[in-house]
């Protein structure tokens, strides 16, 4: 069975996706950029605001869902340019003090609505 995961303390979909789905299991967030519940874009932030954003987006999300930033089993950071992998990092760091998750960091060319960071997550529940 699949849940189609929504909460208005993150920001609304604006395409033809969810927030998240899941199943008994896990939980699949789509990608959060930083992007306000209240619809403020943050595209001209540096990085580590944009990330700590994204990571409260994902938070909410995976709360509505009934799980936690404990429960992530994998993140993939989504990064405009590499050389912001620190300062992403730095923040990233914040959020998963104890057994963080496995993660991968991708460099793109281009994220949705020019933002410089777009996370997701899988998680358990």
């Amino acid at each position: 069975m699949r849940d189609t995961i929504s909460t208005d303390e993150a920001p609304a979909a604006v395409g033809a996706y969810s927030q998240a789905t899941a199943t008994d299991d896990l939980v699949f967030t789509a990608g959060q950029i930083p992007l306000t519940p209240e619809g403020d874009l943050l595209d001209g932030a540096d990085v580590d605001i944009q990330t700590e954003q994204a990571l409260e987006n994902v938070e909410a999300v995976l709360e509505a869902a009934g799980a936690s930033m404990a429960d992530i089993l994998k993140v993939t950071v989504y990064l405009d340019d590499i050389d912001d992998f620190e300062e992403m990092n730095d923040i990233y760091e914040t959020f998963f003090d104890r057994d963080p998750p496995a993660r991968s960091a991708i460099a793109v060319d281009e994220l949705p609505k020019g933002v410089g960071v777009e996370i997701e997550a899988i998680a358990a529940r």
